[in-house]
């Protein structure tokens, strides 16, 4: 039997505001526990919650990017339940009436074509404590900083349909949600988590089959991991005669499976009801207008300007807007070189393979935009080659100097031009190789081509890589021709 994959993802975003989302309690990470949580996150008796409205700022700046419906009036709600990390026996969030209703957000997949997911709602919400299990001999540690800390939930229509489309679903929302300022999507921090709502269903058939949850996956690759073996588990039990049960699970990443946590929770199981301490939230033309206004250009927008302004292919304009910081550093690269290729060329080549390297963010490169474009004018203007550029590049990197004009006047490394001092090398190459430049003479075209390559060679070594490729090629050739 074929088998069509059904995912709708619920992302938590924690946005980056300086306190809490009803309190003025600190959002810093990091705190020694129990720091950071103060009697209204506790919901002592005769607290009362205060809306942050940065918070709802950033909502709204969340649904004018994905063209949502938004609600002009919308509504907090208690959510009921007992754990031991949730100090007040209920979670403030928003059921019936949430601050972003319905929009979208568009994918590109592997194979260039782009994908539109539909977004049910984003409502805000407070965190929850953390439980920590680890140095309490048998006991559970609650940490309650993270109480009450400002949540946005992105909660997806089930329009995906493989783990391929889920991740390039979450990257996309990370990119946004940080191109708008609003989470730092630090993903090993608990800024931006993932709950994957997984099911299977015969290909054709329009039902759904029974979903199972799998919460707080915090990573894309264990996103996809998670979600590969998920499906690959209801398959088996489905064609095994089983049924796949409603249910919350956790993904174990070092043993690549998911596992029962507990029963899945319906609605009516929280016992939700509009929360008696809060008031309607009423957005009012003007705060909406003031806050379409603060919008920066967004990942398409960007996309597509690169693109058409600087003539970069559809995947190099992907790769470079893939985060306001990234975009931000080629921009200012091709200002000072004047060649967005080029500037494409090394962003998305040397520098990308020097932070994979040494695990940096591109914020951490320690070669700045500016040292980097005034490397690449000088493989414009035929001061040094692509070759002696790499030895630049890499002496940038270690801190030798503070230009590549620097590095190149210190060390030397100046591409020679003179057609005479690389005649001269010449002369000595094809002197030194005799033997080889009467096979070359005496070969076919196909073997000449591949000698050819031999002498070039020998040519730059001689010229401890200064000499210029092109010269030394055109040179070259009427040598041997001769």
């Amino acid at each position: 039997m074929q088998w069509e994959t059904v995912i709708g993802l619920e992302i938590h975003a924690q946005l980056a505001t300086r306190s809490k989302i009803f309190s003025g309690s600190a959002t810093t990470f990091g705190a020694e526990p129990n720091t950071q949580a103060s009697l209204v996150d506790l919901g002592m008796p005769g607290t009362l919650p205060v809306l942050n409205q940065e918070a709802v700022r950033m909502a709204v700046k969340f649904g004018l990017a994905i063209d949502a419906e938004l609600g002009r009036s919308n509504v907090f709600a208690r959510k009921n339940y007992f754990y031991p990390d949730l100090p007040k026996g209920y979670q403030t969030s928003q059921m019936d009436k949430p601050i972003v209703g319905k929009g979208h957000l568009d994918i590109s997949l592997e194979d260039g074509t782009v994908k539109r997911i539909g977004i049910t709602r984003a409502h805000l919400e407070e965190d929850a404590g953390k439980s920590l299990h680890e140095d309490f001999h048998g006991m559970t540690g609650i940490d309650l900083n993270r109480a009450g800390t400002p949540l946005l939930e992105i909660v997806s229509e089930p329009d995906i349909r493989s783990a391929k489309e889920a991740v390039a679903y979450v990257k996309a929302i990370h990119a946004l949600v940080r191109y708008l300022g609003i989470c730092d999507g630090n993903m090993a921090e608990g800024s931006l988590r993932c709950d994957c709502n997984v099911s299977v269903r015969p290909k054709g058939q329009e039902a759904f089959g029974t979903r199972a949850e799998i919460k707080n996956v915090n990573s894309f690759r264990f996103i996809e991991r998670a979600i590969n073996h998920e499906v690959q588990r209801q398959i088996e039990l489905i064609e095994d005669g089983g049924k796949v049960v409603q249910e919350t699970r956790l993904y174990d990443p070092s043993k690549d499976e998911t596992r029962s946590m507990r029963s899945k929770e319906e609605a009516n199981d929280y016992r939700y009801f509009p929360c008696p301490d809060l008031l309607p939230v009423v957005i009012e033309p003007d705060f909406l207008d003031a806050v379409r206004a603060s919008l920066p250009e967004l990942p398409g927008e960007k996309r597509a300007r690169f693109e058409s302004q600087f003539g970069l292919s559809a995947y190099d304009a992907s790769v470079l807007s893939a985060s306001r910081e990234l975009a931000d550093y080629f921009e200012q690269v091709q200002t000072v070189c004047g060649d967005a290729k080029l500037a494409a060329n090394w962003v998305m080549g040397e520098l990308s393979s020097l932070l994979n390297k040494d695990n940096l963010e591109i914020e951490q490169s320690p070669v700045s935009a500016t040292q980097l474009g005034g490397l690449i004018l000088r493989i414009k203007d035929n001061t040094i080659s692509g070759k002696i550029a790499k030895m630049v590049f890499e002496a940038l990197a270690a801190g030798e100097g503070a230009s590549a004009d620097a590095i190149i006047e210190t060390k030397g490394l100046k591409q020679v031009t003179d057609s005479g001092a690389i005649e001269a090398v010449l002369d000595e190459v094809l002197s030194a190789n005799a033997a080889q430049v009467e096979q070359y003479r005496a070969s076919d075209e196909a073997k000449r081509a591949k000698m050819f390559g031999f002498f070039v060679g020998q040519a730059m070594k001689a010229s401890k890589g200064k000499a210029n490729p092109g010269q030394v090629n055109e040179l070259l050739k009427k040598k041997l021709e001769g």
